[in-house]
């Protein structure tokens, strides 16, 4: 069983950064991937960014390469998302989810733990 608790949303300007905490119990986290996705408004959840579990691999969404970096540390159960240059277009309710290494690490059910989500609001 691993619970996750998503953390560092809040309201940040068009061309900020914000940094998302995804922290984790469970003496397993390590052996798990590690997804972060988001949520607008009337839209579907949609992949974000993934991270495997010894932090050698990393994928990222079209939409945020070369801004949003993925990263984690083991040692503190906790996996970050360093969002920077940010758009309104971000603006949504971020969730971390862990997965075992099953499935195509860019569908919501290939997961099987998820956390609460945390809001990013960017203001143009």
């Amino acid at each position: 069983q691993v619970q996750l608790v998503e953390s560092g949303g809040g309201l940040v300007q068009a061309g900020g950064s914000l940094r998302l905490s995804c922290a984790a119990s469970g003496r397993t986290f390590s052996s798990y991937a590690v997804g972060w996705f988001r949520q607008a408004p009337g839209k579907e959840r949609e992949f974000v960014a993934r991270i495997s579990w010894s932090g050698g691999s990393t994928y990222y969404a079209d939409s945020v390469k070369g801004r949003f970096t993925i990263s984690r540390d083991n040692a503190k159960n906790t996996v970050y998302l360093q969002m920077n240059s940010l758009k309104p277009e971000d603006t949504a309710v971020y969730y971390c989810a862990a997965n075992r290494g099953r499935g195509p690490y860019y569908t919501t059910t290939s997961y099987d733990y998820w956390g609460q989500g945390t809001q990013v609001t960017v203001s143009s």
